[in-house]
């Protein structure tokens, strides 16, 4: 269903893009504000807490069953509102509502039905605050606006330098379409056609915009959704007002199956009117839900031996608005942070709604091994390795056995692995190469009986060659990667 003079609410709009956008369920207000007639172009005060509306085919009306006047409730803080009373300092016997306000509530901006020739001339006009009360209103002139039908309507924004306008102009796809003028000094430029991406071949209704000028709200009947009538948004796409992305169905939520636009914001409420629960358009309000709360929970794997660099953080986030960024306290800004020294590490998470959770972790090592403090008491046992591998060949293999059956104490001997290797690839390599070695030299002592929290281990890579030369032979290299087992009391 649609009314006359179908007019866009002054707004501050709080929807960005991109910004978490749950939804509570919608709450039809009570009737201290909705009655028997219809109930459109809600606007809320911030400067009097009121809310300002426009009910239709009243009885009670100024002008009788056919009129139109803006009535007002006051909010009581606790979602409440009083009972609505017409408001008689902006009330006569024609059709009459509120636009909005501009940012310090000094001007209100009506249709123009002040003139006292109803439908004369169609248009907006404004009026100045007196006190408590309003000065005589006063047209807004707007070049080349000819209004010829019966349904049209205006959006002002808060700066009051831009006027959306919806009404079946000279360059109309449909029924109503979606214009705008700018204000340039004192005067308003010629309606422009917003174009096809924005209007369709049905009619777009009730406009306004953001605070901040980039999101575009309305309702529109010629894009499909929910019902006869859905509230959409659309996105200006670059400085100028004729770019802008194609129109998104603002929800399920609310959208409803019958006539759903007049969408306003105020203070993270918003309202909107919708014949979903009657034959008679209502006002329902509601608000985002707020994000659930961002929480982090960490595991450390400590590093495998002393002075090493294999410890990591399994790190998990949960709850909050995903996509989530990550700054660890070492500059790491990835999930779980690998090859880490001994150290506390800070993470803070943040989640896409700025929550931000804090989690430290420890990562711990295994004690030292003093080695000049250490008597021997068995000779050094050296392996050696293939080339490029980190697996035991049959020559140390036998090394190894012999080394185990040797000591029949194993629970209580304490040594030290060194991993070797030659100088045929790069130090990056041969780290992890010598560091393999090692591992599997201690996972090999540790099944025959020997306890791994004894057995300490360094990889050295090609860093302490045991044999330096310029052009080696097969044979210096075989003895560069040397892996030696040193027990030690």
């Amino acid at each position: 269903m649609r009314f006359y003079f179908l007019i866009g609410a002054l707004l501050q709009g709080i929807i960005a893009h991109g910004q978490y956008m749950d939804i509570e369920e919608p709450h039809r207000l009570g009737g201290e504000v909705n009655s028997e007639a219809d109930e459109l172009f809600p606007v809320f005060s911030k400067e009097d807490s009121k809310l300002y509306y426009t009910r239709v085919n009243d009885p009670q009306s100024i002008g009788g069953l056919n009129d139109q006047d803006i009535w007002s409730s006051t909010w009581n803080g606790a979602k409440n509102y009083s009972k609505g009373e017409d408001y008689k300092d902006l009330n006569n016997k024609y059709n009459n509502s509120i636009v909005g306000f501009n940012s310090d509530e000094s001007i209100v901006y009506l249709i123009n039905s002040y003139d006292g020739k109803k439908d004369l001339k169609k248009g907006i006009s404004y009026a100045k605050k007196k006190g408590d009360s309003w000065g005589n209103p006063k047209e807004i002139t707007i070049p080349g606006l000819d209004i010829e039908g019966d349904f049209y309507g205006f959006h002002v924004n808060r700066k009051g330098d831009v006027i959306i306008i919806s009404y079946a102009g000279p360059e109309t796809l449909g029924e109503e379409d979606l214009y705008i003028s700018i204000k340039e000094g004192e005067k308003w430029s010629k309606p422009m056609h917003l174009g096809a991406q924005v209007n369709s071949s049905g009619f777009e209704i009730s406009p306004f915009l953001s605070e901040n000028n980039d999101t575009l709200y309305f309702s529109t009947n010629g894009r499909g959704g929910e019902g006869d009538a859905d509230i959409f948004y659309s996105i200006k796409t670059s400085d100028s007002w004729s770019e802008w992305s194609s129109p998104v169905n603002i929800g399920s939520q609310i959208n409803s199956s019958k006539f759903d636009a007049y969408f306003t914001i105020s203070d993270g409420f918003f309202y909107w009117s919708s014949n979903r629960d009657s034959e008679r358009s209502d006002i329902y309000y509601s608000t985002f839900l707020p994000p659930p709360p961002l929480l982090a929970s960490a595991t450390g794997i400590d590093v495998s031996v002393y002075k090493g660099n294999d410890g990591s953080i399994d790190l998990t986030p949960e709850g909050g608005v995903a996509p989530y960024s990550f700054n660890w306290s070492n500059g790491a800004i990835i999930e779980d942070p690998t090859d880490l020294v001994k150290g506390t590490y800070v993470v803070e998470v943040t989640d896409a709604v700025g929550q931000v959770a804090k989690v430290s972790v420890d990562i711990n090592e295994p004690a030292e091994i003093v080695v000049p403090e250490v008597v021997k008491v068995l000779p050094e046992t050296i392996i050696y390795f293939d080339f490029n591998s980190s697996y035991h060949n049959a020559s140390n293999k036998d090394a190894l056995q012999a080394f185990c059956s040797s000591i029949e104490n194993k629970a209580a001997v304490k040594m030290i692995i060194e991993s070797h290797c030659d100088k045929r690839a790069s130090e990056e390599y041969n780290i992890w190469l010598s560091k393999k070695r090692m591992e599997r030299t201690r996972e090999y002592l540790v099944s025959k009986g020997f306890k791994k929290e004894n057995i300490s281990g360094a990889y050295k890579g090609e860093s302490e060659l045991e044999i330096k030369c310029e052009d080696c032979t097969e044979e210096n290299h075989t003895i560069n990667r040397r892996t030696v087992i040193k027990v030690i009391k």
